[in-house]
């Protein structure tokens, strides 16, 4: 039998992590188990996990409920293929899923990851428009700060200047990229932004075939909150210039801004929505790109076929973990619950406003920010926060917390110390 350390050796030597170097890797933390909000490391250490495995484990580890229902679907059947084949979790979480998105999503594309579900966004509306006798809209009008993924064409609407992929520049799409929504969740709209969008759309209409961002929240890109009024106004010039609007919930739904939906803070619905991370609990990839009547009939009228198809689309597993997930989230007041973790949060990180290498503090429903003056090193910051007992993963000037819903007000308070500390120990 393996050592544990033996095992770190392996890992060091077979295994390439997301965002590591091969030659000079960060360190990596040999996970025991996960119970609730706590991850034990296989040397008996506990960490508090203040990023729900990047966002998605909102109900916590091993819960009961989630378990029960992967458990009975597995003596099932673990996976069909979707295609020919259909089967009652995938209808029943379509069928949820229409339910509380906004109204007129009508249809789901189940995939396999966030990311996937944006090429299918993509894909979708360049489809849509070349079934409408249009075929040059095939370019993307998107902010400035976003992020959409690691894939092709979600790189190539993600931040081109300041994001991860600068050296894939050449071999991707060039997309039309405007300036990001000025920051200020209740800050007032700023008239000259939406006439940059307006001069946009005039000049490029023709090849545009939609505008595509994270509603309120732009997450990776730099953890920015702009006012949702941005959102309502682009919805009126997007149908002025006919096309399409489509929003990047990955991140922000299912609760994580204080409402179900970032959508839901604004008064308008999207042409198409991408949905993933928390939509299985955190237990299993899985993700879904919703979109209307007037997109999907579009596409299918005269015998058009949506040209995508993943191997594990569907898979019933993830469908069935994404049912007992939504049955929870339904359980909960999501505008009290995500208040009370909101409260918790700027009390726990608020000190941090008196430090000097702090630039600012903000806090939205579940997403709670410091910002730094500076960018930190990741290999060397991150070992200080599991020597605290928590788990933190810092990027760029960020460090954030978007812990699971269950956590526990002592739980918050402990990864504000935490961060207090390690950032009082930083140099400006």
């Amino acid at each position: 039998m393996k050592t544990d350390q033996q095992y770190l050796d392996l890992d060091k030597q077979l295994l390439w992590h997301p965002y590591t170097s091969m030659s000079q890797p960060s360190p990596h933390f040999l996970v025991e188990k996960a119970i609730g909000c706590e991850i034990t490391l296989s040397d008996g250490r506990t960490l508090i996990d203040g990023m729900s495995s990047w966002w998605s484990v909102i109900h916590g580890y091993n819960h009961p409920v989630m378990n029960r229902a992967i458990q009975a679907q597995l003596t099932q059947f673990a996976h069909v293929m979707f295609g020919g084949f259909t089967h009652k979790p995938a209808i029943d979480l379509a069928e949820k899923l229409i339910a509380i998105t906004p109204a007129n999503l009508q249809r789901v594309f189940f995939s396999d990851s966030g990311s996937v579900s944006v090429e299918v966004a993509l894909k979708m509306a360049i489809q849509y428009w070349n079934t409408q006798g249009k075929p040059t809209k095939q370019f993307f009008v998107t902010p400035k700060s976003g992020y959409h993924g690691d894939t092709f064409a979600a790189m190539s609407v993600c931040d081109p200047e300041n994001g991860m992929h600068n050296v894939f520049t050449g071999a991707l799409t060039q997309q039309i990229f405007v300036s990001p929504p000025p920051t200020g969740l209740n800050a007032p709209v700023k008239a000259e932004y939406l006439d940059e969008i307006r001069t946009t759309f005039a000049e490029n209409h023709q090849r545009i075939a939609g505008f595509i961002i994270e509603p309120v929240v732009q997450n990776a890109g730099g953890m920015r909150f702009y006012n949702p009024e941005y959102l309502n106004q682009i919805r009126a010039l997007c149908d002025e210039f006919d096309i399409l609007l489509i929003f990047d919930e990955i991140a922000t739904g299912f609760g994580r801004t204080g409402k179900l939906f970032a959508t839901d803070h604004t008064n308008i619905c999207p042409d198409i929505m991408c949905v993933g991370k928390a939509l299985t609990g955190g237990y299993m990839t899985l993700a879904a790109t919703l979109t209307n009547d007037k997109v999907a009939l579009g596409i299918s009228d005269n015998g058009g076929v949506f040209m995508h198809g993943p191997t594990f689309m569907g898979n019933p597993l993830a469908c069935s973990a994404a049912n007992a997930s939504l049955s929870l989230l339904s359980e909960y007041d999501i505008a009290e619950k995500i208040t009370q973790l909101e409260r918790w949060m700027q009390d726990a990180l608020t000190p941090c406003e008196q430090l000097e290498q702090v630039k600012e503090v903000r806090c939205l429903g579940g997403i709670g920010v410091v910002e730094l003056k500076k960018a930190v090193n990741l290999s060397e910051i991150q070992p200080k926060f599991v020597e605290l007992g928590v788990w933190v993963r810092p990027f760029g000037k960020l460090i954030y917390l978007m812990p699971p819903y269950v956590m526990s007000e002592k739980q918050i308070q402990t990864l504000g110390q935490a961060i207090h500390q390690v950032i009082s120990e930083e140099t400006c």
